[in-house]
């Protein structure tokens, strides 16, 4: 939000990284994820069921260290970049632990999700019948696995170094600071798929259940969610164009982040060619998922800039990564998350959602949104820094535009919450299949009995048949 110019900058930076953490990265998968994935194939729970237990608790036993340490004030932003964090007098090794837990619990939550997926399918549930929510779970749960433990080790090796002195980062004890930055963006880049995969995993769900059509391209789609986890981990050079690496090494890096754009847009022009000649409802989790082919669409162009050495240098640290920022993020993740939430409420709670509140919210946040975040394009293109406490008169009026927006943005996702809070209780009950979804978990009542199913279903069918008698269907 553009309020937080008015904090100092390594406040408003962390408070931007513990939103993440706690937030944005565990946002689908913890929710969506852990509810689903045992749902969509056919399983009555995820293969460790202790193990889950056991890393939500990490999960919390994290958030309260790392809220512990910020009742001393940070000052080194969301980075840590050494070698400030080493000698700085906050509780970086406190927020370090903290952080660590968190991660913890998220190696442990994508290992589970694998042996789920590989362990658990219903019979008949090949790879290519799997609903493709779980592929991109598999994705995500991958990208968990291999980069989580970096950042902790990252964060182990800052920590030694504050209470031992051991030189690995500051250069006056012979450490490389820059080793710190490989290591933290090496984490960094792939955590955003950890974000974003999920989100797309979503829009696959609802797009083909409100089109009326089979998904256009489902191997691709697939392939594309594997492809993007995997370049994903060799793009972490992008973030140091600016940290005095070689030429060559640039070029190598920029050519690798516009050859990740490639598996993306697989995705969005199967989503496009999906709603070509659908017969497509415009229900709440429909207009969610729209939205985010729309902003996402912003968010993936707009890094392209972000990409080339020669942009990247003029709008580095500027408005123009932060509104690029929220509209994959945001625009991205957290209107997939809405979109997962108006499309699986009825599953998970028995009743409906109030069609005319989420629409209004829609209107709101849609609008909120792109009046908050669109001026910030223009702010950094025109030089306004980032993380600055106090900014030039001249970029006032673009900032005060974003500022109204952010309160029509606060005010739609308080109405959402609200209707969800009021459909709990005075929502039509739900019936096992409202949407006439194809996949295993509207075979069963709304909500799911206490492990799933009765009886273990066999998959015999394609689950985007639509136009298709099939056993799953449950429409007249």
């Amino acid at each position: 939000m553009p309020d937080l110019s008015a904090l100092n900058g390594g406040e408003a930076s962390l408070a931007s990284h513990d939103v993440d953490a706690v937030f944005i990265i565990p946002a689908i998968p913890s929710s969506l994820g852990n509810f689903f994935i045992p749902l969509l194939i056919g399983a009555r729970d995820v293969a460790f069921p202790r193990l889950n237990l056991f890393s939500y608790w990490i999960f919390l036993a994290g958030i309260a260290v790392t809220l512990f340490s910020l009742l001393q004030p940070i000052d080194t932003g969301w980075t840590f970049y050494t070698p400030y964090s080493a000698q700085s007098s906050a509780a970086v090794t406190t927020l370090c632990l903290g952080l660590f837990l968190v991660g913890m619990s998220s190696i442990l939550t994508g290992l589970n999700f694998i042996v789920t997926i590989h362990t658990m399918r219903a019979p008949g549930m090949n790879w290519y019948r799997m609903p493709l929510f779980i592929w991109a779970m598999y994705a995500t749960s991958v990208i968990q696995v291999l980069s989580t433990p970096v950042i902790g080790i990252t964060f182990i090796l800052l920590a030694a170094e504050r209470l031992f002195g051991v030189g690995f980062f500051d250069p006056a004890k012979g450490g490389d600071p820059l080793l710190f930055q490989h290591f933290f963006w090496f984490y960094s880049h792939p955590v955003v798929y950890v974000m974003i995969l999920p989100a797309m995993g979503i829009i696959s769900e609802v797009a083909p259940v409100f089109s009326r059509k089979p998904i256009f391209g489902y191997r691709a789609i697939a392939y594309s969610a594997l492809a993007i986890a995997f370049i994903g981990f060799l793009v972490w050079g992008h973030h140091m164009f600016v940290s005095g690496m070689s030429t060559v090494a640039g070029v190598i890096f920029s050519f690798l982040t516009f050859f990740v754009a490639v598996p993306t847009g697989i995705k969005i022009f199967n989503w496009i060619a999906t709603l070509y000649r659908g017969s497509i409802t415009l229900d709440s989790p429909m207009l969610y998922a729209l939205t985010f082919i729309f902003l996402f669409i912003i968010g993936g162009l707009t890094g392209l800039f972000l990409g080339s050495l020669a942009t990247d240098v003029h709008v580095h640290d500027t408005y123009f990564l932060v509104a690029h920022f929220h509209y994959t993020m945001m625009g991205g993740t957290v209107m997939g998350l809405f979109a997962g939430l108006h499309y699986w409420y009825p599953k998970v709670t028995g009743r409906m959602l109030n069609e005319n509140w989420a629409k209004n919210a829609w209107w709101l946040i849609v609008t909120g949104f792109n009046v908050t975040f669109f001026p910030m394009f223009i702010l950094g293109m025109q030089g306004m820094p980032r993380r600055y406490a106090e900014y030039p008169a001249k970029y006032q009026p673009l900032n005060v535009v974003a500022t109204v927006g952010s309160w029509f943005l606060a005010v739609g996702i308080l109405i959402m919450f609200a209707n969800f809070i009021r459909s709990l209780r005075n929502g039509a009950p739900a019936p096992a299949n409202p949407w006439r979804g194809l996949t295993l978990e509207w075979s069963i009542p709304s909500p799911p009995e206490t492990e799933n199913f009765t009886e273990i279903p066999t998959v015999t069918d394609w689950p985007y048949s639509y136009g298709k008698k099939t056993r799953h269907d449950r429409g007249k």
